[in-house]
């Protein structure tokens, strides 16, 4: 059976000379699960009302373990936004009520964002259906096919990560 990468494949080998088929199968196929993947992602956070800067936020929090709280400096930083970009964004999701922002006991000039219990069953939720998503598109492959490519992306990742 044929997929779209086959036959894009197919094409270029015939086109171009030194092509390697191979190589392009493979990366057009983790180019094509990863949009799967997005559009799998985007699906559910539409259909609970999140928006993916949201869910970044959300999971950032929960990332720290508990309390679940960071300095608004902590969370751009991990976010790679400004603390203007930040404070902004921050505004619109404690509206929601999936956070709050709280000055520190010790010292009222700083603050702490915290994760809410709304703000975490929102973040679960939104985790439910993404888990849903990847187990779709992992349905093809048994256990132990799963447990292999696991190990062969990240042999890619590490080599990957040692390039200069």
């Amino acid at each position: 059976m044929q997929d779209d990468a086959d036959r894009l494949v197919d094409v270029w080998a015939r086109e171009l000379p030194g092509f390697d088929p191979l190589a392009e199968a493979i990366f057009m196929r983790l180019h094509m699960l990863g949009r799967h993947q997005a559009q799998l992602r985007r699906d559910v956070l539409e259909a609970g009302g999140l928006q993916h800067w949201q869910f970044k936020v959300l999971l950032m929090l929960r990332r720290n373990g508990p309390p679940y709280t960071a300095s608004p400096s902590q969370l751009a930083d991990l976010l790679g936004l400004t603390r203007g970009a930040l404070s902004a964004r921050l505004a619109a999701i404690e509206d929601a009520g999936w956070i709050v922002r709280e000055s520190d006991a010790a010292d009222r000039r700083r603050v702490h964002v915290r994760l809410t219990a709304a703000g975490h069953d929102t973040l679960v939720r939104h985790l439910g259906g993404e888990s849903h998503g990847e187990r779709v598109l992992l349905a093809g492959l048994d256990e132990q096919d799963r447990r292999t490519l696991a190990e062969l992306l990240r042999r890619m990742v590490l080599a990957a990560e040692d390039q200069p």
